[in-house]
């Protein structure tokens, strides 16, 4: 359960407590009467037929918990002389979750669910009840700015964190025989990333070296590399930036050094590069 927050509006010149929680906006009518004379106006409030009635529907609507036949007994003896409600002991019979009595000196009194504290706005003043929810209104739409502001904040975080990943990229796994506009491929993409870490080209420069080749450059290298290839595609795209290739430096620049069309089963296959990655791949096992 998330902590409760607190915040005061001010309505006509009175600080009226508003508490947010996980059950919802509550504000304190004890505030509320206290301007306009004090708890007894709460009581009187309640003792009315129309107030139980509708309390006692917005708990039937909001509360599955709630009490109907200690309500039925309320609502039978509302308007009579001998009636005396208070919103502890509406809570403490029915269940009610519409009222919050709170104790302390700072802070303690009454607190309602805002559609009830908005209508007992309506039986102290009609003028009053618009002022406090013009003011509640107010206190939201700042609420809601303040997240937005929050969540702009957290995306510019993970764009700051982003650079500083592909950064540790650049500078610790990208090998000295790449060059510089290759490089700058880290900020392309992932799969640039990898295509220029494995191949020493990307995608595009491929396609466009060898037209009337496969689309992927993969489908012209061994089965080793394409493994290796996977294997690295997968660390990167966990976020694990520093352990992007488990393979040696040496078979890194094997790799790098042999472009692939002179890996092992292309038609121009070079000799001298396939024993370099077959040995590649026995270091590797």
């Amino acid at each position: 359960m998330s902590k409760a927050k607190k915040n005061n509006i001010d309505v006509q010149g009175a600080a009226i407590a508003v508490v947010c929680n996980d059950t919802g906006d509550f504000i304190s009518l004890t505030d509320m009467a206290k301007k306009f004379g004090g708890d007894g106006l709460i009581y009187n409030w309640m003792r009315n037929r129309n107030t139980v009635e509708f309390i006692g529907i917005w708990e039937k609507i909001h509360n599955p918990g709630f009490k109907g036949v200690e309500f039925e007994t309320f609502r039978n003896q509302a308007g009579l002389n001998r009636s005396s409600l208070t919103p502890r002991k509406w809570i403490e019979a029915t269940g009610a979750i519409g009222f919050q009595s709170k104790a302390g000196r700072y802070g303690g009194g009454t607190y309602a669910h805002k559609d009830i504290a908005f209508e007992f706005g309506s039986w102290l003043s009609p003028e009053f009840k618009l002022y406090l929810i013009k003011e509640f209104q107010r206190l939201k739409d700042e609420e809601n700015d303040r997240l937005k502001l929050d969540w702009n904040l957290q995306r510019t975080l993970s764009k700051i964190n982003y650079r500083i990943h592909t950064d540790a990229i650049k500078d610790t796994l990208i090998p000295p025989s790449v060059t510089k506009s290759q490089a700058s491929a880290v900020y392309a993409s992932e799969a640039d990333l990898l295509n220029v870490a494995l191949f020493g080209q990307t995608a595009k420069q491929w396609r466009d070296a060898n037209p009337a080749a496969s689309f992927l450059i993969t489908d012209h290298c061994s089965l080793g590399t394409s493994l290796h290839f996977s294997f690295s595609a997968f660390q990167l795209f966990s976020f694990s930036a520093f352990q992007l290739f488990s393979f040696s430096a040496f078979q890194f620049s094997a790799f790098t050094s042999c472009p692939p069309q002179r890996h092992r089963n292309h038609p121009n296959a070079d000799p001298a590069c396939q024993q370099q990655h077959e040995a590649s791949q026995m270091n590797h096992t």
